[in-house]
């Protein structure tokens, strides 16, 4: 697929991509016109790769960690540093549940003194 096209379906702009590329995050054959010719691998490779951003890992750890990805082997080093970001990113989520719970009872108080003051009206 062409690269406005993996950029369409994957909702990540044509620059990104093209940035991708140059930190060997995806890879792209040339057509004979010279232009990006992505396999429809790359549409579920650019989402993860989303995802590992979103997660807070930098392009550079990307780097690092996606041939264990593509070949399902990794050296110890990798292993080690793949673990680590589970870690991270499970403590993260961690944190972010505990936030999502205090704010769930803010809203639900903030709903029930509504409700209160609004049936004294």
């Amino acid at each position: 697929m062409r690269i406005g096209q993996l950029a369409r379906r994957s909702g990540v702009s044509v620059r990104a991509l093209r940035y991708y590329e140059e930190q060997r995050l995806l890879e792209s054959a040339r057509t004979p016109g010279g232009q990006r010719d992505y396999p429809d691998e790359a549409l579920e490779r650019v989402q993860f790769i989303q995802d590992l951003f979103a997660a807070g890992l930098s392009s550079r750890t990307v780097v690092e960690l996606l041939p264990c990805v593509s070949t399902g082997v990794a050296t110890p080093a990798m292993l080690e540093q793949l673990i680590v970001e589970r870690d991270r990113i499970a403590a993260r989520i961690q944190d972010l549940t505990q936030a999502e719970a205090k704010l769930r009872l803010v809203i639900e108080n903030v709903t029930a003194a509504t409700a209160a003051t609004a049936a004294q009206d």
